[in-house]
């Protein structure tokens, strides 16, 4: 059972839950637009029975603050100062959609705190023609300024990080959902290509994996974290 937690990251107060075995090596979850950390329950069983895992709820969404200010890059500061509170100098990480934009954007930025990457169903960096959501009606889960927000920026990104991707030095694992998704998928082949060494499995279920094949998807990021960590252990050997 996960444990729910926040903490002050900078002024703006993040939830998270965590899970697994307080001395295992730490896994992060970061969730897509609109969804929180929550939206991690069908896989979690498998991936916290060796691993610390973590979820946040980004800013502007579920038990997290709605700080009115919004953006990918105010995100990535928020997972920064989030591992600096808790202490964790290097993780894995998972994210899904917008959360593995955020991802990406982490291990360009800050290499050295992202030890492995896994990007589930992940639009590449480049312009799409924008449109405007309609707000559904009610009471929202999430900030739908946020939603606004972020959407501009995936609508019309930052044109270097396009670029970056070849910056990433994380062992990376990209996950695509095939035609059933609404991302363009030659998109996600091509920011498996850009990314150095990164390797690319498909499972054609549509955009949400985790969801639609969870036991798929968790061995697949089992496998691909447990032969990175034999990888890296059988390097530094070597190299002893």
């Amino acid at each position: 059972m996960a444990d729910q937690c926040s903490i002050d990251v900078g002024g703006v107060r993040l939830a998270y839950r965590v899970s697994g075995p307080p001395e295992a090596p730490p896994l992060v979850l970061l969730h897509a637009l609109g969804e929180d950390a929550s939206d991690w329950e069908p896989v979690l069983p498998v991936l916290a029975r060796c691993r610390r895992v973590y979820a946040p709820d980004l800013r502007g969404h579920g038990r997290s603050d709605r700080p009115g200010e919004y953006s990918l890059e105010l995100m990535r500061t928020d997972v920064l100062r989030f591992l600096n509170a808790l202490g964790l100098d290097r993780v894995d990480l998972i994210g899904h959609s917008m959360g593995g934009i955020v991802g990406y954007m982490l291990a360009q930025d800050h290499p050295e705190r992202v030890r492995r990457l896994v990007l589930e169903d992940v639009p590449l960096p480049r312009p799409r023609e924008p449109s405007v959501p309609a707000r559904p009606d009610g009471a929202l889960p999430f900030d739908w300024e946020m939603v606004l927000a972020v959407r501009r920026q995936i609508d019309a990104p930052d044109p270097s990080r396009l670029e970056r991707l070849g910056e990433i030095t994380a062992e990376t694992l990209v996950v695509a959902g095939g035609p059933a998704s609404h991302v363009p998928q030659d998109g996600v082949a091509e920011l498996a290509r850009r990314v150095p060494d990164a390797r690319m499995v498909t499972l054609p279920v549509g955009h949400l994996i985790h969801r639609a094949a969870p036991e798929a998807f968790a061995e697949a990021v089992a496998t691909f974290l447990s032969i990175a960590a034999v990888k890296n252990t059988w390097t530094q050997d070597a190299g002893s």
